[in-house]
């Protein structure tokens, strides 16, 4: 819990400092509202039932459908309009590692722009966020709906098989270059199609080889070369954002499962463990359209949760357990509990999070071990001796010091080491 805490609170302040703001969408939905805007796999993981009126409800897939329900009624949010929602989901998966029943989700999405500085953005949130976590190494790949569409045309394959087409590619990474082919040629695809899907999604080098690699293939496909020069100017604006160009690579193969993509699509990987993309994300510039009656376009990305502790605790990357109080006030018996009490109390108030132990009041050795065990740095002792001069004795919990303080400067004096422990390089 506390790593998780540590998470999303990391998540939020990043979010924040974009200008992000925090909005909320309901758990049910008419299940209605799921209909023709999720892919077939969708459809099949979601959580469908009749409720006691009747009503057919959904539990949330994701965040994305809900939110472009959401926007739809309100026409009078101001444009572009930029929000976070931090929420569980819910899918009907088979668990295993990476794959959850219930997971949480940590959107962004900017909805009312089509600027690619709105898209580089989100990749900027994205880099941001993990490298505020602790991740050191990950790729964020990067791909366009448009331009997949004019590979499946390129191939010369029938409208009919471009969603096999997107299915199979989309494992590359997984089954080889051998299995994508021999997924098309089950679905259908002549063999001169398949080879040359493949001959274009081997695209290999640097982000601009790539890009002018695709150009070339797809300069005869109007819709083709947009998507190739969209991915340019966002790729162009991220230094602008401070994120590594080696951050982010052109993956021609990358799909994305969900059909409401319409332009700039990405995940972010890593190498081990093997969790699959830990975010995901794009541009669905007809979802929130189709609710709002008018055209709004939409760039978001989601960071899952689960996956990213799952990578955090196995790279030992975890922050050091943390309790929320940085005092503990020790009971020396039973007529020294309501002394102990109105103390505590006081530094609370005085901007001091602070503890009272709560067990058999005596034996300072176990209260001692246990505000060590729970990592409070201080403690604090008032006995029949220290309440006598109105004092209260302050222990350093990692040097083992001890002074005397005045009750009535207590607060100040345990501020300023608090204040000192946390500036201390660790």
């Amino acid at each position: 819990m506390a790593l998780r805490k540590h998470v999303i609170g990391t998540f939020e302040r990043v979010f924040q400092s974009y200008g992000f703001l925090p909005w909320e969408t309901p758990t049910l939905e008419y299940a209605e509202t799921f209909d023709g805007k999720s892919s077939e796999e969708a459809q099949t993981l979601m959580y469908r039932f009749a409720d006691r009126g009747g009503r057919e409800v959904a539990l949330r897939y994701d965040l994305t459908v809900p939110l472009a329900r959401v926007i739809g009624m309100h026409p009078d949010l101001p444009m572009p309009f930029k929000r976070y929602h931090i929420a569980p989901v819910w899918r009907a998966e088979r668990p295993q590692r990476g794959r959850f029943r219930e997971f949480w989700q940590c959107d962004v999405d900017t909805v009312g722009t089509a600027q690619p500085s709105a898209d580089a953005e989100i990749l900027a949130v994205v880099s941001e966020c993990l490298t505020a976590v602790g991740f050191s190494t990950y790729r964020i790949a990067l791909n366009n709906r448009k331009t997949l569409s004019a590979l499946a045309r390129y191939s010369g394959a029938s409208p009919g098989q471009a969603g096999h087409i997107y299915r199979s590619i989309d494992k590359l990474s997984k089954i080889g270059a051998d299995g994508v082919r021999a997924e098309l040629l089950n679905a259908g695809l002549a063999a001169e199609a398949s080879d040359r899907v493949l001959e274009l999604v081997s695209i290999e080098g640097e982000n601009a080889e790539v890009l002018d690699t695709l150009e070339r293939y797809l300069a005869a496909d109007s819709e083709g070369v947009s998507g190739v020069r969209e991915m340019r100017a966002v790729l162009d604006l991220l230094p602008c954002f401070g994120v590594e160009p080696r951050a982010c690579t052109v993956d021609p193969a990358l799909a994305r499962g969900l059909d409401y993509y319409t332009g700039i699509v990405f995940e972010t990987l890593v190498e081990e463990p093997k969790v699959g993309s830990v975010t995901g994300g794009g541009r669905y510039d007809d979802l929130v359209g189709a609710f709002a009656g008018r055209p709004l376009p939409t760039v978001g990305t989601s960071l899952g949760l689960e996956r990213i502790m799952e990578v955090l605790e196995e790279l030992h990357l975890t922050p050091a357990p943390r309790v929320s109080a940085d005092v503990l006030v020790t009971v020396w018996d039973e007529n020294a509990l309501p002394n102990a009490l109105t103390l505590s109390m006081e530094l609370r108030l005085a901007g001091v999070p602070t503890e009272v132990y709560l067990g058999a009041p005596g034996n300072l050795r176990r209260q001692l071990t246990h505000a060590d065990k729970l990592g409070i740095p201080l403690t604090i002792l008032a006995g029949p001796d220290e309440h006598a001069r109105d004092e209260v004795t302050v222990r350093d919990m990692v040097t083992g010091e001890q002074r005397p303080v005045a009750r009535h400067g207590a607060a100040t004096h345990l501020r300023a080491m608090i204040a000192a422990t946390q500036e201390t390089p660790a």
